[in-house]
């Protein structure tokens, strides 16, 4: 008997056509693919969006990490939507449409907003990859190596580390695959989404942090058991937040015999290895503008008291903001109880929200 798949809805096969000719992070498409599906059969590569042919290649000889590589899409979509959430630019344009051919021009321009999602991108499937391989999921990888220098007094190396050197290697092979096909449009973006996706990887590598579990009679912590461990990516995409505020301009310009970026303003030195590269300005992302790729602030929530970023002044661009009231309920007067429950009771409280006009 033949074996078959599940077909999946037209609009993520369409996708997979787009996919030949379109942006790097096309591969985000993936954060799609329904839960109920599960990577198990080679046929199965074919129906996953987003994806070039050399990523399919690799899904087809990696069949476990799919799932993986799959959760690595919705991470990046989540994450990068909550370190925006407080700027006007929030996003929201990562998210879309499964049957879409391309995403909008503010992720498709080369501009800073594009040279943060490919690092997000490039530092999220490395990192979950890596944690992968530190609770089992992965039967190709398990923990990562040994320290090699002796710890301090009253510590120990033990545990099980995240195994990074798989996870940048895996990693970097699936996310930078479209940009090193000949299809891969202009050789300026090619060269700024390999940069911006290598400075995503080395603050993935700054992220490392020894972490320890304590023993001893009572909690005494008389010896430590360490390993290391990476930080969480939400704290790894606020690391990139910060390079995305000072993200350098650049040009593509001969320099010896090919052509390179270098900063725009600075052409004396060539660009860092730790800086974020864009080579098109934003818009201000006040009003809509489908061709810059702007979706505006209208109704957007803002915060009255605030002076930053997400401040009514700041977010709705001096155009003012309308108040609403919104009912909240809320646990209150929680007590414990011997032995081991909470009680709580109900309580309701009506704040204020201001949106912009």
């Amino acid at each position: 008997m033949r074996k078959t798949s599940r077909a999946l809805p037209l609009g993520v096969l369409t996708v997979l056509l787009f996919s030949q000719v379109c942006s790097g992070i096309k591969w985000l498409a993936l954060s799609h693919t329904p839960a109920s599906l599960h990577i198990n059969q080679t046929l199965h590569c074919k129906q996953l969006a987003g994806m070039v042919s050399s990523q399919a290649q690799l899904c087809r000889s990696n069949l476990e990490l799919m799932q993986t590589i799959i959760q690595a899409a919705r991470e990046v979509k989540k994450t990068c939507q909550k370190t925006f959430a407080d700027m006007r630019w929030n996003c929201s344009s990562i998210d879309i449409p499964v049957d879409s051919p391309k995403y909008s021009p503010d992720l498709d321009r080369g501009t800073r907003e594009s040279a943060f999602v490919y690092a997000l991108s490039a530092a999220a499937i490395s990192h979950t990859i890596a944690r992968a391989c530190t609770s089992g999921d992965l039967r190709l990888c398990s923990c990562g190596p040994i320290p090699g220098e002796i710890p301090e007094p009253g510590y120990r190396w033990g545990g099980c580390a995240d195994n990074l050197h798989y996870g940048l290697i895996m990693g970097s092979k699936f996310s930078d695959a479209p940009m090193k096909m000949k299809k891969a449009g202009s050789h300026a973006n090619k060269l700024m989404h390999l940069h911006n996706s290598e400075v995503g990887r080395q603050a993935l590598r700054d992220a490392v942090v020894m972490k320890c579990k304590c023993h001893g009679v009572s909690g005494s912590c008389s010896i430590r058991t360490c390993w290391r461990g990476l930080q969480d990516l939400r704290d790894i995409a606020m690391d990139l937040k910060t390079k995305y505020l000072s993200a350098t301009k650049v040009v593509h310009r001969p320099m010896g015999t090919r052509k390179q970026l270098v900063p725009k303003d600075i052409d004396i030195r060539p660009v860092r290895e730790n800086e974020l590269v864009y080579l098109q300005s934003s818009p201000d992302f006040c009003a809509k503008n489908d061709k810059m790729g702007s979706v505006g602030t209208q109704d957007r929530q803002c915060n009255k008291t605030s002076v930053g970023s997400d401040s009514c002044d700041l977010m709705c661009c001096g155009r003012g903001y309308n108040p609403y009231t919104e009912k909240l309920v809320e646990r209150c007067h929680c007590k414990y109880h011997w032995c081991c429950y909470v009680t709580c009771k109900k309580c309701e409280r009506i704040v204020e929200r201001y949106v912009c006009k």
